[in-house]
């Protein structure tokens, strides 16, 4: 098969490896779209992530979709032909956390396109049987693929404790802020806050479930909200935003920026604030189906570029691109071989 590896900071090259053969309860997937993280992009120009660092080479991309082609021992041959969206997790079901439901957080957990795992920028790829999820037809495999990211906003929309006719303010008009705000607005909450620096994607946000949106400078005269979730990782956008919260409110930080911050403890104090995080995802997948089959969430149109195997450098640098929002990789096309791609489901 054909895989897109990082070699080497800034620089990724396709590669002709064997195709990987599912062990015991695994199934592999013929991987049909593959959306294009923040993340991957910094592991792209950096070669690390806080303590996650690159030190050998490695296929990135976790949010992916795809066929099972085979199966391993212990899974039914009935799954061969499934169209799946792809949970990238494999955590050790017999730690602590796996145990307690909180599987997400397991200490041995591996997550694809995190060092040294291999992630799905590849033609296939293996994945545990119960973490490949069965997608209807009316699903496209883009949508599939991006099911992952709606997943954040699902665990996070999820601990901001939103009720019908709640408000809340997001920080960050990129693709997990709309994730988390079309959640919002399915949720039942009827003012949705979105502030970004930049104009262009304020502007987006209002077509993605936002009711209102504010530059940063506009955050401190807001009317108090009852959740702020930070998807911007700016340590600006997180004081301020927390300034907005009403007393016993709730604060959900999900954006990667700065390892240590000054929050204003004050503030938490005084109005007993709940201050959470959110790293990843459990037991989001049938939510995120339900949601998008419904209507609810509109993935599709998030999708801003769309590429080839071989163009896997262009898609990592098109978040530097004005308006983009998602970049999808498609690991059945090459541009050397336009024939080869199968775009099935893609519409």
């Amino acid at each position: 098969m054909t895989a897109s590896v990082l070699v080497e900071t800034g620089r990724v090259a396709t590669q002709t490896r064997p195709v990987p053969t599912p062990g015991p309860g695994d199934v592999l997937v013929e991987i049909a779209a593959v959306g294009v993280c923040g993340s991957d992009a910094h592991y792209y120009r950096h070669g690390r992530i806080g303590d996650h660092v690159v030190t050998g080479p490695i296929v990135l991309g976790h949010e992916a979709s795809g066929r099972i082609v085979a199966v391993g021992a212990g899974v039914s041959p009935a799954r061969i032909g499934e169209r799946v969206s792809i949970e990238p997790q494999r955590p050790d079901p017999n730690s602590a956390e796996s145990r307690r439901g909180d599987y997400h957080l397991c200490p041995h957990m591996q997550f694809y396109a995190t060092p040294p795992i291999d992630g799905a920028l590849a033609q296939y790829a293996t994945i545990g049987a119960a973490f490949a999820h069965r997608v209807p037809d009316s699903v496209t495999d883009v949508a599939a693929a991006l099911f992952e990211p709606l997943s954040v906003g699902i665990a996070s929309i999820g601990k901001s404790g939103l009720t019908v006719g709640g408000s809340v303010l997001i920080a960050g008009a990129g693709p997990i802020g709309l994730a988390c705000a079309q959640v919002a607005r399915a949720h039942g909450a009827t003012r949705i806050v979105v502030s970004d620096i930049d104009s262009t994607r304020r502007e987006t946000a209002t077509r993605f479930g936002a009711t209102a949106t504010v530059g940063p400078g506009d955050v401190v005269g807001l009317e108090p909200v009852d959740a702020f979730v930070d998807a911007s990782g700016a340590p600006s956008a997180i004081t301020t935003g927390i300034g907005v919260v009403r007393p016993g409110g709730r604060v959900v930080l999900v954006g990667m920026g700065a390892s240590d911050l000054t929050i204003p403890v004050s503030i938490v104090q005084n109005r007993e604030l709940v201050l959470t995080g959110v790293f990843r995802y459990a037991n989001t997948w049938p939510t995120a189906t339900a949601l998008v089959t419904a209507g609810l969430v509109d993935l599709d149109a998030m999708v801003t570029g769309r590429f080839a195997l071989d163009e896997v450098a262009d898609a990592l640098d098109a978040d530097r691109v004005a308006g983009s929002i998602k970049a999808v990789v498609f690991p059945g096309r090459l541009v050397g071989n336009r024939a080869s791609s199968d775009e099935r489901h893609t519409s």
